[in-house]
Parts: C-alpha cells; structure tokens; sequence
C-alpha cells in the first residue's frame, strides 16, 4: 500500500529505534500470545510483566479489553473486522517497538491467516507464543461467562464453538497450562525472551 501524496513522514528527522533502545538498554519486540478464550494469555502476561519489570524492562500489555475499549471499538467478530482487529493491533505494536518497547499482545488470533497477517507486518520482532489450553478447560472456566452465552446463542461466531481455531504449528513456544500454575507458565516465557531483550 502506498503513501498518499498528501502524508509526508518526519520518519528520518526524529530520534530512530536504536536510540530508544539504548536509552532503555532494552531491545523492543512482541510476545504475541494467542490461544483461546480464557486460556489465561492475560493473566499469565501480567505475570511475565511483573517479572520484565524486576529486571527493568519497559513494557505494555495489549488484550482484547483495552484495545476493542478504544482504538478499535467500532469493530465486530465478523472475519473482516478480526482481520481488521489485528492489522490495527500489529500496526500499533510496531510503534510501541520501534521506541524500544516490549509488548505482551494477547489475542486469540484464531487463524493462521490472521496471525501471518501480524507477522507480516512485524517481520523478526514478533514472538508467537500459544497458550495451549483445550476448549474444555476454558469452558470449565469460563471466567467472563462467554461460553455459557455461546451456548444459548447469544454470542455468534465464538472461538472454538461456532468458529475455528486453528493452532500455530511452529510457535516460538507452546505453553501448556493444564496442571501448572500462572508462575510456571509466567516463567517459561520470561526464561525464553530476556535473553532476546537484553541489549
């Protein structure tokens, strides 16, 4: 997609990315947690947010909550507006790393479509992580009442039920949570990315 005539970029006139990040002594990239519906991505990157911080590592968690309470409110769960959902979520991202930041997105992302979608646009600095929790688990859960609703049918196109999810194939890596608790799964994340973060 080409820049309007009209768009003129101040891109090479303002501090660039390997400034930022040696002001943090952080390098910026994107933990993108994808998995289902009460799978835990946002309890657990939480988790991992309060560990980067120990180790003084600038942060912003992304999820569902804040980002379809805003920049995206005006958005649905028809295939275009998911798709719609994370080319914005992908595009704010890679402002957030270009300053250096780490972002803990967490998304369900259901297809492998929508996930290559961020991917393209993120390129190296995106990190799939899949929080492998089956449909029963999270039903069993059910912590916002979402799966009792899709049941009645009073949420259309609901992740797992009505809709597909297609699990990533070759994650950066797969964190199982039945059995474990958030700090293990927390720590398996943390344990695999600093070493990526340290400058």
């Amino acid at each position: 997609m080409s820049t309007p005539e009209n768009i003129h970029t101040t891109f090479d006139s303002i501090l660039q990315r390997e400034d930022k990040e040696s002001l943090l002594n952080q390098k910026g990239l994107v933990v993108w947690m994808t998995g289902l519906s009460g799978s835990g991505k946002t309890t657990i990157a939480a988790a991992v947010e309060k560990l980067l911080a120990e180790e003084g590592i600038l942060t912003q968690v992304l999820d569902g909550d804040n980002i379809r309470s805003g920049i995206n409110n005006n958005l649905g769960f028809s295939e275009e507006d998911r798709k719609e959902n994370i080319r914005r979520i992908a595009e704010v991202s890679k402002l957030f790393v270009d300053c250096g930041i780490v972002t803990l997105n967490c998304f369900v992302s259901p297809t492998k479509d929508i996930r290559q979608q961020a991917k393209d646009i993120l390129g190296d600095d995106m990190l799939e992580v899949f929080v492998n929790t089956p449909f029963e688990e999270c039903e069993k859960r059910d912590v916002k009442g979402l799966y009792a609703k899709a049941r009645a049918g009073q949420i259309k196109n609901f992740t797992g039920l009505d809709a597909p999810f297609e699990a990533p194939e070759n994650p950066f890596l797969d964190v199982k949570t039945v059995g474990r608790s958030i700090d293990e799964c927390a720590q398996q994340i943390f344990d695999a990315v600093l070493p990526l973060i340290r400058k």
